[in-house]
Formats: C-alpha cells, structure tokens, sequence
C-alpha cells in the first residue's frame, strides 16, 4: 500500500478483490467486512451484485452506475449499494476508499 493509509491499515491482511491493480487490507468483523482499497490502475467493474455496501471515497475519482444511476464520487463523497442493486464502476488510478460490505464472507 501507498501512503494513504498509515502503517495501523497497511499492517491488516491483505486481501485478493479479484481486480488486477488494486491492492487491498481487510479488517474482518463477526457479521461484516471493512475493506481498505488503493487502485494502482485505471479499473472497470462490470455490473454485479451482492450484500449491501456503504464506501467512503479518501482519493481519486470513480463513476460509479447504481441501478442504471451514474454518479461521479471524489474524495469526502460516500455511497450506498441496497442489496441485491446491480451495479458497475469506472475507477481511475489513485483512487482509494474504505468500503463496508454488510456480508460476513465477501472477501478471505
């Protein structure tokens, strides 16, 4: 991890999210998953869903489609996924954010 998150977040295990680029920590809760994301490359998700997922965007830019929504986030912005709404993003490189995902078991 870079310098946006101090050595308390860069010390978490890691964890895979599956994207390529993205290098992320994992705190692990009994019923939820916080993770702490920094993307090293320009990243397009496509559109899935899941668990709810509430995020709050530290750097960088994403556009990110809910429910055939687009909206642009920038750093301070947060967001929130109702479960099972699908949903895509664009994400720049240097981006980097803190995501809650209401799920026990999302990433290991």
């Amino acid at each position: 991890m870079t310098e946006t998150f101090p050595n308390i977040i860069q010390n978490l295990p890691a964890t895979d999210v599956g994207v390529e680029g993205v290098n992320a920590r994992l705190l692990q809760g009994p019923d939820q998953q916080v993770v702490f994301m920094e993307f090293g490359r320009d990243v397009e998700v496509p559109e899935h869903s899941h668990e709810a997922q509430w995020g709050i965007v530290v750097a960088g830019e994403m556009t990110l489609t809910v429910d055939g929504r687009p909206s642009t986030l920038r750093r301070g912005d947060s967001y929130f996924i109702p479960a099972g709404v699908p949903h895509s993003a664009r994400i720049k490189t240097g981006y980097s954010d803190v995501t809650l995902f209401n799920q026990v078991d999302r990433y290991s």
